[in-house]
């Protein structure tokens, strides 16, 4: 009963004002504060945490090229919003639920819209609801919806930094290495390589001295710590925009780090060395370097690609502080 009249509360007195201005016209800063406040109204309704609404919201933005709102980015397809079979997209809410649709009213006035922000984030909410509300539950949840494991563990993982961090707004960057070190690099990515067999070079090679620190350049998840026989001792960070950060040829590890920490940029994580190309522990079969590489997923597919223009923004923006 309490929470019934929360919710009544809630839809008549904090429905989220429209927006006066296009969405493509508002700063970043605007839009993530209205995001954060949507975000939070629709935990306050489903006791959905707003940080994993936030890495849903931020997952489909990487993916989805024709979002149905301009503000949020998750697009529930036709057919699950208005259920299957539905002769008539209607927005009417009772309709909508005889045929088990997910879409539902989220602000209160009586339509349930596929392109209004309050009603995307409730339908949403609600169907993460009907598995539960623990984190397993939501797990479950976007595996049901999603259907793929690296989703989920985008999500999962992009969920965890904003909790951490308590806000979606974190546009940092940082360099791998510092400054201060002596150290050169170029493009080199797709270049040939012919260490267990023909294939390309997936990287930037950034050359420097034996212990020189190796640093996060992004907001992520460690996903990956160990040795690979290509790339020795390496680290995977995923990122908060569906990529995939691949640092290797590591002389070892910063103490302490480990699979699922959250790093920020400048975080060190590890050190340059000459690590690969056998068996564990194999080392100096090249000069000493930090092979960095980037893979970005959209929804369907992983791939490399340069990291070359990003390593040059970021060492320019670094120099600028």
């Amino acid at each position: 009963m309490l929470r019934n009249l929360l919710i009544i509360f809630l839809l008549m007195f904090s429905t989220i004002h429209p927006l006066t201005v296009s969405a493509k016209e508002q700063t970043q800063e605007e839009k993530d504060q209205l995001k954060m406040a949507l975000y939070k109204k629709t935990e306050a309704l489903t006791q959905i945490p707003w940080y994993y609404l936030a890495a849903i919201d931020q997952y489909e933005e990487q993916v989805t090229k024709e979002p149905a709102s301009e503000l949020i980015s998750i697009t529930i397809p036709e057919q699950k919003w208005y259920g299957m079979g539905n002769p008539a997209y209607s927005t009417d809410p009772d309709w909508i639920g005889l045929f088990e649709g997910l879409g539902k009213d989220g602000n209160g006035d009586h339509k349930a819209e596929r392109n209004q922000d309050e009603d995307i984030l409730y339908s949403f909410a609600h169907y993460i609801t009907t598995f539960g509300q623990t984190k397993q539950d939501i797990k479950i949840a976007l595996w049901k919806y999603y259907q793929r494991e690296l989703t989920v563990l985008t999500i999962m993982n992009t969920a965890k930094v904003y909790k951490k961090f308590g806000t979606i707004a974190l546009n940092e960057s940082d360099f791998p290495l510092p400054l201060s070190a002596n150290f050169s690099y170029r493009s080199t990515w797709g270049d040939a390589r012919g260490f267990g067999g023909r294939r390309i070079h997936e990287g930037t090679d950034i050359f420097a001295n034996y212990g020189v620190p190796v640093k996060s350049t992004t907001y992520g998840v460690v996903e990956i710590k160990g040795w690979n026989r290509f790339g020795g001792w390496r680290i995977g960070i995923r990122d908060i925009y569906n990529r995939y950060h691949y640092f290797a040829h590591l002389n070892g590890f910063q103490e302490g780090i480990k699979v699922g920490d959250v790093v920020k940029p400048g975080d060190v994580i590890g050190s340059v060395g000459a690590t690969g190309y056998g068996p564990p522990g194999t080392s100096g079969k090249f000069p000493p370097h930090l092979h960095y590489g980037m893979y970005q997923d959209n929804g369907h597919s992983e791939w490399s690609f340069d990291p070359y223009p990003y390593l040059k923004r970021w060492e320019q923006r670094a120099r600028r502080k």
